[in-house]
């Protein structure tokens, strides 16, 4: 068998995947291309264990190590979205993006900053929350 066939099938699996990663907002989607991506890899491992004749077979062993390593990363990965998905409603990639908690002590305004007899109560209150937040943004 000429190894020119597994190679171009694996560079197609691993251009999929890759436009899947790039092109797709679904976070298992992503996960699902990235799994593309990796069993191109493993194509590629065996192929060139058997065109190689290796006594050891250690592109396989690499591939039984990949496979192993691929398992996990979609158990960790697919929990990860799962819980996102539950906190927040959507596994959107991109609306993902800002999955920072913003401290609830910044969001207060400091005793210094306490409205004077001169403006009304709460509008101070107001501007230095909206203040403080936007340099926490910045």
């Amino acid at each position: 068998m000429h190894l020119a066939y597994p190679v171009v099938l694996a560079v197609l699996l691993f251009c999929t995947g890759l436009y899947g990663v790039l092109a797709r907002r679904n976070a298992i989607l992503v996960l699902m291309s990235v799994e593309l991506m990796l069993n191109a890899v493993n194509l590629n491992l065996v192929a060139f264990d058997v065109w190689l004749r290796d006594a050891l077979h250690a592109g396989q062993a690499l591939t039984l190590f990949t496979i192993a390593i691929a398992a996990a990363e979609i158990g960790i990965g697919l929990a990860i979205v799962l819980a996102v998905h539950r906190n927040r409603g959507t596994s959107d990639v991109d609306r993902l993006r800002d999955t920072a908690e913003t401290d609830e002590a910044e969001t207060f305004p400091d005793e210094a900053d306490a409205p004077t007899s001169e403006t009304a109560p709460g509008t101070a209150d107001q501007a230095t929350a909206t203040a403080k937040k936007a340099e926490a943004t910045a």
